[in-house]
């Protein structure tokens, strides 16, 4: 039963990486749309969707504090500052996005989108960060401490996070080119065609400094997991970008989904049968069992969640299909 929860918490994971992602993306390339009127654009084609894909983040964490106690506990200490920062950066785009147009001057409206643009670029590098923790380890001892937290300053943690900066900025182009209109979505079109090499040379410096720290080695317990992730990431990219080319907005939205829920499933598959694995000592390694509840506690939670799955991916559903399609000058104007 363990297996099925896990396989759950990498589900809402992921889930929330591609919902969340375009919303942090949509937040980032406020940076390169100049002038109030285009940026309230962006944010009303945002708009239907955005508070509504935070659910999945807090689905997440339910399911790691109810089904794998011992792993959050070790997860929040062994990884706190990127947790801290991807946090800090949620709940900063989700309160300024709200707040942005509350003053009427332009200057005011200017600095709210700073802090969405600075929210976005924290979330998405604190979670790229947690991700490359993961894979990279934590020194993580038999009585459960950890030492410090220097283990998660070091260069592929960076590239880590700066890779999945370049995957969400690709996936709210790829976005805004879905639901916006005519010459607007055209522009997003070449902007996230542009964007795609970027993302890619920050794929390939994570994966350089990957093969080259001993630690992030020794740790993948599934080589060919390991060695799929960069590869189904690059093909993923590279066929969004294809699908910009080609004017085929949906078919490019499918394979930048694709590139923010592989990490997830991949991550977890690359340290199977480990949920999190210390770089000090192997036997204070958690293991998928290790890290769950226990089996009677494992069931209670299946009967409350059995519910809660379709309420969620109906919701979602029809939120995406009462706003389908491109807005347009009726579009009621959210912030």
């Amino acid at each position: 039963m363990e297996i099925l929860w896990y396989a759950l918490l990498g589900l809402f994971l992921a889930g929330y990486l591609v919902l969340g992602g375009y919303d942090y993306g949509v937040g980032l390339l406020l940076a390169a749309t100049p002038g109030e009127n285009p940026r309230r654009k962006a944010l009303t084609a945002l708009g239907p969707f955005f508070l509504g894909n935070e659910v999945w983040l807090v689905a997440a964490v339910g399911i790691l504090f109810g089904a794998f106690p011992m792993l959050e506990g070790e997860l929040l200490s062994g990884l706190y500052p990127a947790v801290a920062a991807a946090l800090a950066g949620v709940i900063l785009v989700t309160a300024a996005v709200q707040l942005r147009s509350r003053p009427s001057g332009a200057a005011a409206r200017a600095r709210w989108d700073g802090l969405i643009i600075a929210g976005s670029a924290l979330a998405a590098l604190g979670w790229g960060a947690v991700l490359a923790g993961l894979l990279q380890g934590v020194p993580l001892h038999s009585d459960g401490h950890i030492d410090g937290v220097g283990h998660l300053f070091t260069p592929f943690v960076a590239a880590g996070g700066l890779t999945l900066v370049g995957l969400v900025a690709v996936h709210g182009a790829v976005f805004l080119t879905l639901r916006l209109p005519g010459a607007a979505g055209e522009r997003y079109a070449r902007l996230g065609r542009r964007l795609v090499p970027v993302a890619l040379v920050a794929l390939a410096s994570a994966t350089v400094l990957g093969l080259l720290t001993d630690r992030v080695r020794e740790t993948a317990q599934q080589p060919v997991a390991a060695l799929l992730l960069p590869v189904l990431l690059a093909v993923a990219l590279l066929a969004a970008g294809r699908g910009l080319a080609r004017r085929r907005a949906g078919l490019a939205f499918v394979a930048s989904s694709a590139a923010l829920a592989l990490p997830v499933l991949l991550v977890a598959a690359t340290t199977w049968p480990h949920a999190l694995i210390s770089t000090v000592d192997p036997a204070a390694s958690l293991t998928v069992t290790d890290a769950a509840a226990s089996t009677p506690t494992l069931r209670l939670l299946s009967w409350l969640l059995i519910p809660l799955i379709p309420a969620l991916l109906g919701f979602q559903a029809m939120s995406w299909w009462v706003f389908r399609g491109r807005i347009d000058n009726r579009a009621p104007v959210y912030w």
